[in-house]
C-alpha cells in the first residue's frame, strides 16, 4: 500500500461518502470510481480505532475516528436507512483540533450531525433561548430573532445556526440537538467534550 497526500475539501468528500462504521479510504473510493471491489480492506466494525488510524491515506487506515460502540439509544422512528448512522460515523477529531476556536468546532459537529440526520435534523429548529433562535433555515431568521446573533451556515447543510454565544451555551445546544436526534446521554456527552 502507499500513503497519498490530499486536500481538505477531497477529505471531507471521501469521509461524507462512508457507508459503514471502519470502511477504508480504499474501499470508499474503489466505490466511488466503481472499480472492482475484491481487494478492498474494510475493518471490522467491532474493532475500535485511533486517532492515528484516523488520517486519510491509500492504506488501510479507517476514515472514523471515534470508537464503533453501539448506539442503541436512536428512536424506532428512524427510517431503516439510517438506523446505523450516527454523529460518531462523521466526526474527525483531527479535523476538530485543527480549528481555533469553539464557533468551527461547534460547526463542524452541527454539520456532523446533518449528515448522520438529514431527514430528522429540522427538529433543531424548535430548540430556542427566552428571545432567541438558536438554528433557523435562513439567516433572516435568526437575525429577526435577537441582535448580533452573528448567524453562520452549518457546512453542507441549508440550515443556520446562532455562534454568538459563550461556550457553556454552545454546549447546551448541543445537547438539546443530539437529545432531539435521539442521542441517549452518554453519547450527548461524548459530542459536548467534543467541543
Amino acid at each position: 500500500m502507499k500513503n497519498i497526500e490530499i486536500d481538505d475539501e477531497l477529505y471531507l468528500h471521501i469521509v461524507s461518502n462512508t457507508q459503514s462504521i471502519g470502511e477504508s479510504a480504499s474501499s470508499i473510493l474503489r466505490r466511488l470510481l466503481h472499480l472492482d471491489n475484491t481487494n478492498s480492506d474494510t475493518v471490522s466494525s467491532s474493532n475500535a480505532t485511533t486517532e492515528a488510524e484516523a488520517s486519510v491515506t491509500a492504506t488501510q487506515s479507517p476514515l472514523v475516528a471515534e470508537s464503533t460502540e453501539s448506539h442503541d439509544t436512536v428512536p424506532e422512528t428512524t427510517p431503516k436507512q439510517l438506523s446505523s448512522e450516527t454523529v460518531f460515523n462523521f466526526i474527525n477529531k483531527e479535523e476538530l483540533a485543527m480549528q481555533r476556536g469553539a464557533v468551527g468546532r461547534f460547526l463542524l459537529i452541527l454539520a456532523a450531525l446533518y449528515r448522520a440526520h438529514p431527514q430528522q435534523f429540522n427538529v433543531v429548529t424548535e430548540i430556542c433561548g427566552r428571545d432567541r433562535l438558536y438554528f433557523a433555515r435562513t439567516e433572516a431568521e435568526l437575525a429577526e430573532s435577537g441582535s448580533s446573533t452573528k448567524p453562520k451556515q452549518i457546512p453542507q447543510s441549508p440550515f443556520w445556526v446562532m455562534t454568538n454565544s459563550n461556550t457553556t451555551r454552545k454546549k447546551m445546544m448541543l445537547t438539546k440537538a443530539a437529545t432531539s436526534l435521539g442521542y441517549g446521554q452518554a453519547e450527548v456527552e461524548k459530542i459536548r467534550e467534543l467541543l
